[in-house]
């Protein structure tokens, strides 16, 4: 019983107090939390309300229903826009893990003359607003015939500085004892960056990844710009215009973007342990 006691004392006396400022802090993140998703449930509840129910402003709906579901989903034009934006995230998002890695390993890892200018010369295209670049976008666009087409949709994003910058900063924490011990046995310079590089920046690639798919997934401006057929639009794009159609019957509206919203929220659900790994590797790597 003494042993007990003094373990009790001694366990008390290890408890670090709780102070009033970490409290509040916790208090106020709650807080901001709650208001910051208090919208997309409020989203996610009118889309199972009637078209009677609508403005009532009650979290729980009274009668919850997927009918909403049911008339958007047996809409050919959602599944259409839906797909639509799955090919271009996804490509886009392949090419980026490729290009910008690529790119990224032969900045980091070869000296050759006037690689920092490079460098720097890639850099500097992140100070220049994406606005500014559309009609660039847009005229190279129409001499080239990809305007109202995938391409036309995803050639913009192939590639990124972010990503190159990312994947360099990476790249240069892969001791070259790897590297030299695999030209060694025989591999060439895309094997290394392939078989050895890749494998050890694997949360900066998965980071890289999600960033890129979740951009592309919302992208609405340069979609909506170089896109004239229904049948080519992404799923912001198509939403907008289902709006438009749809101006009174906000319970469709949320309904579509309730569904559009479903699969960001299971990238983040599944991957998020990479998005924060990445994130701060990133930031000690910067």
């Amino acid at each position: 019983m003494a042993e007990v006691t003094a373990n009790g004392y001694e366990l008390a006396a290890n408890r670090k107090p709780i102070r009033p400022g970490l409290i509040l802090t916790w208090t106020m993140l709650l807080l901001g939390g709650l208001l910051m998703i208090t919208p997309l449930l409020y989203m996610f509840s009118t889309s199972l309300k009637s078209a009677g129910q609508v403005y009532d402003l009650r979290l729980i709906p009274l009668a919850p229903s997927f009918d909403n579901y049911i008339k958007v989903l047996s809409d050919g034009r959602f599944m259409r826009w839906f797909l639509n934006s799955a090919l271009v995230a996804t490509t886009v998002t392949l090419s980026n893990v490729f290009f910008d890695s690529l790119v990224g390993y032969t900045l980091a890892k070869f000296e050759f003359r006037g690689r920092y200018f490079i460098f720097l010369a890639i850099l500097s295209t992140l100070m220049i607003p994406t606005e500014m670049l559309v009609i660039p976008w847009y005229l190279m666009s129409s001499q080239l015939g990809w305007l109202d087409s995938y391409w036309g949709i995803m050639f913009p994003g192939m590639m990124t500085a972010f990503g190159t910058f990312l994947m360099k900063q990476f790249f240069e924490t892969v001791p070259d004892d790897f590297l030299e011990a695999a030209r060694i046995d025989g591999l060439n310079e895309f094997e290394i960056w392939w078989k050895v590089a890749m494998p050890l920046v694997m949360p900066a690639i998965s980071a890289l990844a999600i960033f890129t798919f979740l951009g592309n997934w919302t992208a609405f401006f340069w979609p909506l710009i170089v896109t004239t057929s229904k049948e080519l639009y992404t799923l912001p794009v198509g939403l907008s215009s289902f709006a438009v159609e749809q101006s009174i019957q906000w319970e469709l509206i949320m309904t579509g973007a309730a569904l559009a919203t479903i699969p960001t929220l299971l990238v983040f659900l599944v991957l998020q342990r990479f998005i924060v790994r990445g994130v701060m590797l990133a930031g000690l790597k910067g």
